[in-house]
Formats: structure tokens, sequence, C-alpha cells
């Protein structure tokens, strides 16, 4: 496995891939995508296309996309940081392994949002819901000291259950866009504000001294 495949992993485990355990305790890496994002599932596998027995295939049933990887020796390292008792976590060292944009792009692209509203807001969610408070915390953390993007943690009411999600705002909206805009495919364009409303401008923080700089959507 190469470091960018490891990137790539360590960016969709954040999000909806899973690894899966069997009972004779290998692991395989298990991706699956509405058919909107079929575009996205084939970069997956062609990306790392060495770990994977056949291309994606649909299911007939929700037209869903799906694959699942071989075994590996690195996705046992990985199911054992990312995964206790089956349930999946987030790993003490994550800064030690969020290290890329292109996991931060892949995080992105599986469990992103754009909260968006004319002249008034502007801002990223990334979705953690499956994580702990205490969990998110140590994200918004690694994004802070590995990449400098200013973030918060909402412990937000969602069906009942209050829920762990990282808002990234004025503050750190510009950074991250400039670090993940080269990564995000075509069928994710829509989360970036400057594609979903290209006739109009959003004025975006710069890191340098809190000046304002303008980016055409």
């Amino acid at each position: 496995m190469t470091e960018y495949q490891k990137s790539i992993i360590i960016g969709t485990l954040l999000g909806d891939s899973y690894i899966h355990y069997s009972k004779a305790g290998t692991t395989s890496l298990s991706i699956k995508q509405a058919n909107r994002y079929k575009e996205y599932v084939f970069w997956l596998y062609q990306n790392l296309y060495d770990l994977f027995h056949t291309e994606p295939k649909q299911r007939t049933d929700n037209q869903q996309w799906y694959a699942r990887s071989f075994y590996s020796k690195e996705l046992n390292e990985l199911h054992g940081l990312f995964y206790k008792n089956r349930v999946k976590k987030v790993p003490e060292n994550i800064d030690k392994l969020l290290i890329s944009p292109v996991s931060l792009a892949v995080w992105f692209m599986d469990d992103g949002t754009l909260d968006y509203r004319k002249n008034d807001h502007c801002a990223f969610h990334l979705c953690t819901n499956c994580f702990t408070l205490r969990e998110a915390k140590r994200l918004a953390s690694a994004l802070d000291s590995n990449f400098k993007i200013s973030t918060s943690v909402h412990y937000t009411l969602c069906r009942g259950k209050r829920q762990p999600r990282i808002y990234i705002g004025a503050r750190g909206r510009s950074r991250f866009t400039q670090l993940i805009s080269p990564h995000v495919l075509d069928c994710f364009r829509y989360k970036l504000p400057r594609f979903r409303y290209p006739s109009e401008t959003c004025r975006l923080n710069t890191t340098d001294g809190g000046r304002l700089a303008s980016i055409t959507r």
C-alpha cells in the first residue's frame, strides 16, 4: 500500500467506508455509494486498484454501487487503529494519520456538507455523528495542528439525540477550500460554493492577517 493509497483509505474511513472483519481474523475494505456518486466509487477503485478483486458492481434494488477489497495486512493494522469491539472510533494518534490534503478531501466528499445562505452565511460541516464528542474534538485538534484550519465542534440535537459535528466557519473556510478543491471530484462539486452558486461571489477570510479574498463562484 502506497502512502497515497493509505491517505485515501484514512479519509474514507473517517467518512462512509468501513473495514469488514471476518471470523478468520482477516479484513477487507468495503465501499458503497448511491448511483449519483458512481464516479467516486470508480475513482476509489482505480486508485486502490491492486487491493480489489474486481470492478465495482451495481445493486439491482437500490442502484447502489459497491466494492470490497482483498484482505490485506495493512488493512488489518488500520482496523486495529480505527475499530474497537467492531465499532469505528477515531484513533488517539489521528494527528499522525490525518496529514494529507487528499485524506481531508476524501473525508469531505464522503461526509462533508455546505451550509450556505445568500448574503448571510457560508460554512462547512464535517459530519462526525458516529463518533463521540471527545473523538470529534480530537479530529478538530488535528485539523488545527496539521492544516491550520480553525474549527469548532457543535453538539447538536438530531432525532432526539445530541451528536457532534465539526463546523468550519469564517476563520477556517478559505484555508479548507484551498486544500480540498484540487481533489474534489465533479460529482461532489456542488458541495463547494463557487461551483454551486456560479453567479455570486462569497467573501472568504484568507489566512494571512484576516484579509478578505473574493472567490467567484
